[in-house]
């Protein structure tokens, strides 16, 4: 009989901690350069981190030490805080001007996100985020079963079941100290509102119900090897019944119990953070935090209204090509309505998505002299798809041969529209995301920091521009299929105004949902999942168009500037080459290339 490899105890925990804290960096060997110096802190650094995020780090084929650390504990908080008072320290104890082009990149990139984490923490914000940690959107509750059936955690061994057990106590722990920070956050007058509190219900209701056969924390089970010996497979099943019986399901039946009972009646019925104490101060940080500028809420609802303006007007036009009998409005119900507009089954949608990829591939050397290694595809939303959004993509470890893949919701096909489709392929797969993640992910000459970086607005404005790509790549010859990418680009142009109008403006739930409805073609039931994402993830909506403005006004001054030497597959790989970085850092990368003349190099 095997025993498992691994036990989970506050030790254990305490220790892998430990081992997470950075400590100063030894003074360097006379005759050590700037560069060694740079690229021992970003490795120190990105393995801290990684400790501190084991989850993430093994989606990137990386070990970290502990195999799951609860974010909303007091250990996780002072290592965070520590390692980045640490770096910073040793960050200026390097002399910038003496570090190569790609490397000062790194250090700017380093320096801004390092002091943006140290200002969360020095204004108190890190605290009240932890009081207020319902998020339905990209909650743990619903990532960490993503986690264990889509992939990520490895089911090919005993030890790797053990593994997943031990993960399994982590999040069980995770579980019990979010009602704990929530007691505190009740307690203090940190209230997240109404409608959060009741999709994480409605989340935590459909988990309850899976049997557990069926449930996402059970696919390990139904996965495992033929190799491992029928004794073995015996103690794993039975562990794992147990676990997910009798630890996995009681977490959730807890937070059922006391989010309906006791949170949700004192929950506010305002859906903005302008409604929760110290909302106004923790917004102006979200927005910071996703667009990586300075812009005021105000600013961008103006900058949002106008967009919207100019993407109507360009929607009127088709409109008026394929001939249709009614206004805009009439228009929209149209699509959504007429069943020709959707797929049947997934395996047809599946299709569609294989066909656009196909005829997207050979146009792909006109804008970019690279393309990744590793593969595209599109799989299902691994779990609760009917209590969530579209879908997301995630990259694969880089070793070229996992593919990247777009984990698209299969559920309700009839809010899938087909004139989309080929809008979410540019801006989720090729060359969106796919492009934009893994070709950082696969070049081993850039430090950590910059192969596996986020940075929001960058990387979703990235995604937005590859959108706008289509024509020049030889899409949008259907005039549906740009009305659909009209629509797309349209609904990133709302998100300006009604995220700002929720969050700042004091707009209600419905004003919102009447205005996303009023501008785009999305089906009802699709725009109250968004409204409702910008709800519980504030700031994050606003980043996907002032990243998109910032890639388009760097090219058409790149254009500009170098007139016959301006080649935009040089554009591309510049803007690329180094990774998702913050609006000013690649404002300034990019007018130092044109001052440089442009090229490749």
């Amino acid at each position: 009989m095997h025993s498992p490899s691994f036990q989970l105890s506050r030790r254990t925990l305490i220790g892998a901690m430990a081992a997470s804290t950075l400590t100063p960096l030894p003074a360097m060997a006379q005759g050590s350069s700037a560069s060694q110096a740079l690229r021992a802190l970003l490795e120190r650094s990105e393995a801290a981190d990684a400790a501190l995020n084991p989850l993430r780090a093994a989606r990137t084929g990386k070990s970290a030490g502990a195999l799951f650390v609860d974010p909303l504990g007091d250990d996780y908080a002072k290592a965070l805080r520590a390692n980045k008072v640490v770096a910073l320290a040793d960050l200026k104890a390097i002399d910038r001007t003496g570090l190569p082009a790609a490397d000062r990149i790194a250090y700017d990139v380093f320096d801004y996100q390092t002091r943006q984490t140290l200002t969360l923490f020095d204004s108190g914000l890190f605290e009240v985020q932890r009081m207020a940690p319902l998020n339905p959107s990209f909650g743990l509750h619903i990532e960490f079963p993503d986690f264990l059936s889509s992939g990520a955690a490895p089911f090919a061994t005993p030890a790797d079941y053990d593994a997943a057990l031990v993960r399994i106590d982590g999040f069980v722990g995770y579980m019990d100290s979010t009602i704990a920070r929530l007691k505190q956050g009740r307690a203090q007058g940190y209230l997240q509102p109404k409608v959060i509190v009741a999709n994480v219900l409605a989340q935590v209701d459909a988990m309850l119900k899976l049997p557990v056969e069926q449930s996402p924390f059970w696919t390990g089970i139904t996965r495992m090897p033929d190799s491992i010996a029928a004794d073995e497979r015996k103690r794993i099943t039975a562990t794992f019944r147990a676990a997910v019986e009798g630890k996995v399901y009681p977490a959730y039946r807890s937070w059922a119990t006391y989010l309906r009972d006791t949170y949700l009646p004192d929950a506010p019925e305002a859906p903005g953070l302008w409604a929760m104490k110290g909302g106004d101060a923790l917004y102006a940080w979200d927005l910071a935090r996703h667009t990586t500028t300075t812009r005021s809420a105000d600013d961008i609802h103006q900058l949002g209204l106008s967009e919207v303006a100019r993407i109507r007007a360009e929607m009127e036009a088709v409109r008026a090509k394929v001939g249709f009998d009614g206004d805009l409005k009439a228009f929209f119900e149209h699509v959504r309505t007429d069943p020709r507009y959707y797929c049947k089954t997934p395996e047809e949608l599946l299709g569609r998505f294989k066909a656009i990829e196909e005829r997207i591939w050979p146009a792909i050397p006109r804008l970019f002299h690279a393309r990744p290694k590793a593969p595209f595809e599109v799989r299902p939303l691994p779990a609760l798809g009917d209590q969530r959004g579209t879908g997301y993509y995630r990259v694969g470890p880089p070793d070229g041969v996992s593919p990247g893949i777009l984990f698209f919701n299969m559920s309700m096909l009839g809010t899938r529209p087909i004139p989309t489709l080929e809008t979410l392929t540019l801006h989720e797969g090729i060359p969106g995301h796919h492009f934009q993640l893994t070709l950082a992910a696969e070049n081993a000459d850039l430090p950590p920091l910059l192969r596996h970086g986020q940075a929001t607005a960058y990387t979703e404005g990235w995604g937005l521009y590859a959108e706008s790509l289509g024509s020049e790549l030889g899409m949008f010859t259907d005039p549906m299929q740009l009305f659909g990418h009209l629509d797309m680009e349209m609904l990133r142009a709302v998100r300006l105004v009604v995220d700002t109008g929720i969050h700042a403006k004091r707009w209600g739930r419905q004003q919102a949902i009447d205005y996303m409805l009023a501008s785009t073609s999305m089906a009802p039931r699709d725009v109250v999942v968004e409204i409702d994402r910008y709800i519980a993830y504030p700031g994050q909506a606003c980043s996907y168009k002032i990243g998109e403005l910032k890639f388009r006004e760097l090219r058409t001054a790149a254009a500009k500037a170098l007139g016959p030497r301006f080649d935009i597959r040089d554009y591309h790989h510049q803007v690329l080459s180094t990774g998702a970085l913050p609006m000013d850092v690649l404002d300034a990368k990019i007018r130092s290339w044109i001052t440089a003349g442009g090229g490749k190099a």
